[in-house]
């Protein structure tokens, strides 16, 4: 049952927040913004917002319940009260910055903590090594009064232990978060911008003295005869406390030192606040990211965290954060303070463009984990521990998107693979996919009826067509150029794909929602293997026929089909091993859910013994508590041997949703409905790596899980599997 709005817990944080400019303001919209996207079936975010002064108050969205004026001490204590009577309220996160609270070093911020009863997790966006005394009594204060600290660097936590002897135990590394954006190079993004052809150099953020901008404007001379293509763009207004100080004067001088060098047609500054739309568009544009800053000890910048994400190779000066992020794989560090080091630096990487875009690549793939869904499901993690009301395996599911289906499917087919998002039209066509995603598309019908799709059905129902063989059975691969690979057909024959096809078949000519002529395509391929008496002998294979039969209703032939499984089941089984064959591998859940169906159309008692005893075997195999750990591909699981965690796919986890969907509608018991619920949060974070596996930017999804990494190519079994997953949660027939 969906919560209404009323009925959601409430996680407020205590923060800046838009249409103030801030970085915390931003951080705190994006960590919110995917905490709710994620979270939002029983959990809804909340901002306490930070106003400068009294009197100058945001327009805020109604996600602000509530405000604090910075210097006003008894704002503080009011607002604690008030979330101290909200009973909605499980958890209070602040979003912490000196600068942001009243008082000597924030002090005033201390008055909140000690009236506040809500458990307080705290965020560190900045840790000072070495502080004063003062600095050092509030840290510690703040660590006492918060449940936990979060910081989002290593060297950061390492800093609160030596400098400020916190207990280890009680602090959190969780990285920044980065937006979730393909890979890209910057070709199209500088043409779209006007600098095609330009090599481009950047930087954004705040203006301010420390960012050591100056030095990198005065290695450009050198760099610029060597390469004048070269354009170094600069992005960001004055931060709002210098302007207020000193107006335009770091800016100005900037200025004036571009015109005195000579460089007005190789510098470009843009006085704006980017949206983050642009700001990403800015950085795709980007060859090379430089991240200048004169601060040693600044453990956290937001920018470099992007620019590392965007898959831009990186020249850092060694500050805390870069330190650690960026190695010799993704860029160059340099000196504090010298342009020289800045010029060979840059010189390098614009003289050698192939190691140029291989640190990109490499820190495109490195910072994966840190997106905002993976960081946010990090949160969330952490803030059970201290709240344990909260529900985070009642995810919202995602809203239904097959923009990544139709960029994987041409004018033949759908593809089979992807080098990351991009189509890989080397590795051809498949029937397999073919017939998946005939599958997903029919689905989708039920659903909403789409000229698109039906276009895209029209696609796979003529690729099926073309490798329809005269003997009922299909040939499965064909090659880029568009002719049948019969060489490998005969070497590896599918009768998984062949059976997979005849239930897409299937499913397409019994749904009522599919226009006549592509049902009655479907028909005829389907009448052809079924006048030809094609037969399976694969487990799996079997179980997909059962599947096209059961939608036919063909009574005598699901019973003969699944009293094969059952003789299987009865040979393989012993008292440890409720299974139909001596191992666990690929779709596992499939046979179950062929034995469900056969028990739906025939009342048979056996079928249905059979599915819950191996339903229970399985579950007891792959589940961990609130998390679904499918058979890993890299060994599988065999009878008396351990079984394998990684190379872990959607596929296998596509066909345990739809098996625990199929026996929550037969059985009507809500655990099945749960279990079906948490596997499908394995596309969502909740797996071994603690990642998101759903690319919801795209609507693909991942190859799978290895032991350290994610796969990140979106190909098309995998990206179909994730549709069928989802969809098995809409129709409800």
């Amino acid at each position: 049952m969906k919560l209404a709005d009323q009925d959601k817990y409430w996680i407020v944080y205590l923060s800046t927040f838009p249409p103030r400019q801030c970085g915390i303001a931003t951080f705190s919209t994006d960590l919110t913004k995917a905490i709710d996207q994620l979270f939002g079936e029983s959990i809804k975010s909340k901002v306490v917002a930070m106003n400068l002064t009294q009197v100058h108050h945001f327009p805020y969205s109604k996600k602000v319940i509530g405000m604090i004026s910075q210097p006003c001490e008894e704002d503080y204590i009011k607002m604690a009260g008030k979330l101290n009577r909200l009973k909605k309220v499980k958890l209070v996160n602040i979003q912490h910055e000196f600068g942001i609270f009243g008082g000597e070093n924030g002090s005033y911020l201390l008055k909140f903590l000690k009236k506040l009863k809500k458990p307080v997790v705290t965020t560190l966006h900045t840790v000072v090594p070495k502080p004063d005394k003062k600095m050092l009594q509030i840290v510690r204060e703040i660590s006492q009064d918060s449940k936990g600290i979060i910081v989002m660097t290593h060297s950061s936590k390492n800093i609160l232990i030596k400098d400020y002897q916190l207990d280890p135990v009680g602090i959190k590394v969780i990285p920044h978060g980065i937006h979730q954006v393909p890979f890209k190079d910057s070709a199209q993004a500088k043409a779209d911008l006007g600098l095609a052809g330009k090599i481009i150099l950047s930087t954004f953020g705040f203006l301010s003295p420390n960012k050591g901008i100056e030095y990198v404007i005065e290695a450009l001379p050198k760099v610029v005869t060597k390469f004048p293509e070269v354009k170094f763009l600069v992005a960001g207004v004055t931060h709002p406390v210098i302007l207020d100080q000193n107006g335009e004067t770091y800016r100005n001088s900037l200025i004036k030192k571009v015109h005195q060098l000579g460089l007005s047609n190789y510098v470009s500054f843009y006085n704006t606040y980017f949206d983050i739309k642009k700001l990403l568009r800015f950085l795709e544009a980007t060859d090379i990211y430089i991240a200048p800053s004169l601060n040693k000890d600044q453990t956290v910048s937001g920018t470099l965290s992007y620019a590392l994400g965007s898959g831009r190779a990186v020249i850092s000066t060694a500050f805390a954060q870069a330190k650690q992020d960026v190695t010799k794989e993704v860029g160059i560090l340099v000196d504090f303070k010298k342009s020289e080091v800045f010029t060979r630096a840059i010189i390098k990487l614009i003289g050698d463009r192939k190691l140029q875009a291989q640190m990109g690549k490499n820190a495109y793939f490195r910072t994966r984990h840190m997106t905002w869904e993976n960081v946010a499901q990090a949160y969330m993690k952490y803030f059970s521990i201290f709240a344990p009301d909260l529900i985070l395996e009642r995810k919202k599911l995602p809203t239904i998107k097959l923009e990544h289906l139709i960029s994987l499917t041409d004018d033949f087919g759908i593809i089979q693979f992807a080098k990351l998002t991009k189509p890989d039209i080397s590795s051809g066509y498949t029937i397999d996919d073919n017939a998946r995603a005939l599958i997903a598309t029919t689905q989708y019908c039920k659903k909403i009826m789409s000229k698109r799709v039906l276009q895209l059905m029209a696609i796979y129902l003529n690729f099926i067509k073309l490798v329809a063989r005269a003997d009922g059975y299909f040939d499965n691969y064909v090659n880029s150029d568009r002719k049948i690979n019969k060489a490998r057909n005969i070497r590896e024959k599918s009768e998984d794909a062949n059976a997979r096809a005849l239930y897409a078949l299937a499913l397409v000519m019994t749904t009522k929602q599919i226009p006549n002529n592509l049902r009655e395509q479907a028909r005829s391929l389907w009448e052809h293997s079924f006048n030809k008496k094609v037969t399976f002998s694969s487990p799996r294979a079997i179980a997909f026929y059962i599947k096209a039969l059961s939608c036919l209703g063909a009574f005598a032939e699901i019973k003969t089909y699944c009293n094969q499984l059952v003789s299987l089941y009865e040979k393989s089984r012993s008292i440890d091993w409720e299974w139909f064959e001596p191992y666990l591998t690929y779709s596992n859940a499939t046979l179950i859910e062929a034995m469900l169906l056969g028990y739906k159309i025939t009342g048979e008692k056996k079928y249905l013994e059979v599915a819950e005893k191996t339903l229970s075997f399985l579950v007891k195999n792959t589940f961990n508590d609130d998390t679904y750990m499918p058979i890993g591909q890299s060994g599988w699981f065999f009878k008396g041997e351990k079984r394998q965690y990684f190379d872990q796919q959607p596929e296998d986890v596509t066909a345990t949703v739809e098996t625990l969907n199929t026996m929550f509608k037969i059985s009507k018991k809500e655990n099945y409905k749960k279990l079906a619920k948490i596997a499908f949060n394995w596309f969502l974070g909740d797996n071994v790596l603690g990642q998101v596996v759903y690319d919801r930017t795209t609507g693909g999804c991942y190859d799978g899980i290895g032991k350290k990494f994610i796969n990140l190519n979106q190909g098309a079994e995998s990206t179909i599997s994730y549709l069928i997953a989802r969809l098995s949660f809409e129709n409800k027939n």
